[in-house]
């Protein structure tokens, strides 16, 4: 990958209250922490995890050089050498359970959940969090566009507007994930057997004597994959005539033109211009590709402005997620070892969506046997039975509590999938292709209410009446002692 040695790849407080445990002999008591989101990003009804590839690579790669602890020993917290031996000797023991890559998601279940001593646990949260919240990001972005132009090709381009190299990578792998169809990005193509895709540029145009010339040189180097850029002088008056002069011209060589590509202008009356003038030369089956920063909103109205285009660039609003740059998912402690015993823990907050729900969970999904959709999300405490064996399942929200739903024929299907035991890597990691087939069979377990870009319906995710029972419990005893002090 882009880079592997990322020990430092992490917030210094948490090198701080590592050598403060340390110090206190706390570092290896065991944790359990919980990674999540609390809002959708875009508005949408969904998002699409993604991330876990990267983690897994952080995970197997963690270990701290002799230039890292150099650095370390340079600090100003002036860190002890026997901390700074314990790091040079650290190698992550604990366990590690995910969703699966392509996982439709929603707010406030756990994502990821990472089981081991405070050390470990407490160490990989930064880089975990980074990984997950930028590519789960990006992922759901371009199920958005995807959902609104479900039958035309899709071509990431964003990797000249990226947060560098490795946003741009990672994203175009992000975006392939969710439908996209292929990327600009060679270094992507080259890593993760994505398909590239590409045209030229207006300074290709520019560089010759005139616009013909130009497009016929091309053609003569790339005769079978020939997308011509018509937008550098007059679209209708030069780019599309010329074009069509080249596309001619390869006919008479037993060739065929691929498309051209529209990059300004009203991409609507151009694109239902060049397609008429196309299709009156014979060329219908010439394609029209369009960029230009698009997104799903700008698709969506070009759409409905009956625009003749069959292929869309996306580049900056995609690889930036430029409406919503930040996914803010966050990393919670939910169990702690006192006394060396296992305890739920749970953190208060006046702000009631940032109250945890505590103790180590599972998540399950909730399957009608008879529509074989999805019905609800359950989490329950992983202390609990499968709720398959139940016969009936209460389905309770945790926010109005008295709005209940009982199901009685129904599959219930574990979504944590056990990744690092004991250090060890435990899960198989599918290639891209397997990635991106297992997203798209879990849309269509979806209604479409949930996946419509445009006041999605609301897809419910349940605590187990044990774990709400608990939380509730947990919260008032909390209170109580605060009226006692």
């Amino acid at each position: 990958m882009l880079t592997t040695n990322l020990a430092l790849h992490t917030d210094k407080y948490q090198i701080n209250m590592l050598y403060a445990h340390w110090i206190h002999g706390s570092h290896t008591r065991k944790a359990v922490f919980e990674a999540y989101f609390r809002k959708l990003p875009f508005g949408n009804g969904y998002a699409v995890f993604a991330g876990l590839e990267r983690i897994i690579h952080y995970i197997q790669d963690l270990k701290f050089t002799e230039q890292d602890i150099a650095y370390l020993a340079k600090q100003e917290e002036q860190y002890q050498p026997e901390f700074l031996e314990l790091l040079r000797q650290f190698k992550f023991r604990g366990q590690l359970f995910s969703m699966r890559e392509g996982e439709l998601v929603f707010p406030n279940q756990p994502l990821i959940r990472v089981e081991g001593s405070i050390l470990e646990t407490q160490l990989v949260e930064t880089a975990i969090l980074n990984f997950m919240n930028f590519q789960t990001l990006i992922a759901t972005k371009a199920s958005r566009i995807k959902q609104v132009a479900p039958h035309d090709t899709l071509l990431e381009f964003g990797t000249r507007r990226a947060q560098e190299a490795d946003a741009a990578v990672w994203g175009a792998r992000a975006s392939y994930i969710s439908g996209f169809d292929a990327t600009s990005n060679m270094l992507a193509g080259e890593l993760f057997d994505i398909p590239t895709k590409g045209t030229h540029a207006h300074s290709w145009v520019q560089i010759f004597d005139n616009e013909e010339e130009a497009f016929e040189v091309y053609a003569e180097a790339m005769p079978d994959l020939v997308t011509l850029l018509v937008d550098t002088y007059d679209t209708l008056k030069s780019g599309v005539p010329n074009a069509i002069r080249t596309a001619k011209m390869l006919e008479a060589k037993g060739k065929k033109m691929v498309g051209i590509r529209l990059d300004s202008g009203d991409l609507a009356y151009l694109s239902i211009q060049a397609r008429k003038m196309l299709d009156e030369a014979g060329l219908d089956y010439v394609k029209i590709v369009a960029s230009n920063d698009l997104d799903e909103n700008t698709i969506f109205n070009l759409k409905a402005q009956g625009a003749r285009i069959d292929i869309w660039g996306v580049g900056t609003q995609l690889i930036t997620a430029a409406d919503q740059p930040a996914l803010g998912g966050v990393y919670k402690l939910v169990e702690r070892e006192r006394n060396g015993v296992m305890e739920p823990t749970i953190k208060i907050s006046g702000n009631p969506e940032k109250v945890t729900t505590p103790g180590k969970k599972d998540v399950y999904r909730i399957i009608s046997s008879g529509s074989r959709r999805a019905i609800a999300d359950y989490i329950a405490l992983s202390e609990e039975d499968n709720p398959n064996g139940n016969g009936k399942l209460i389905l309770a929200n945790p926010l109005q509590p008295y709005m209940q739903k009982t199901v009685k024929h129904f599959e219930a299907v574990s979504l944590l999938q056990s990744v690092f035991k004991d250090g060890e890597l435990v899960y198989e990691l599918p290639n891209l292709t397997s990635i991106r087939a297992y997203h798209q069979e879990q849309m269509e377990l979806f209604w479409p209410e949930y996946l419509r870009k445009l006041n999605p319906e609301i897809y419910r995710v349940h605590l187990s009446t044990t774990a709400w029972a608990m939380k509730q419990r947990m919260m008032e005893e909390h209170m109580e002692k605060d009226s006692e002090d």
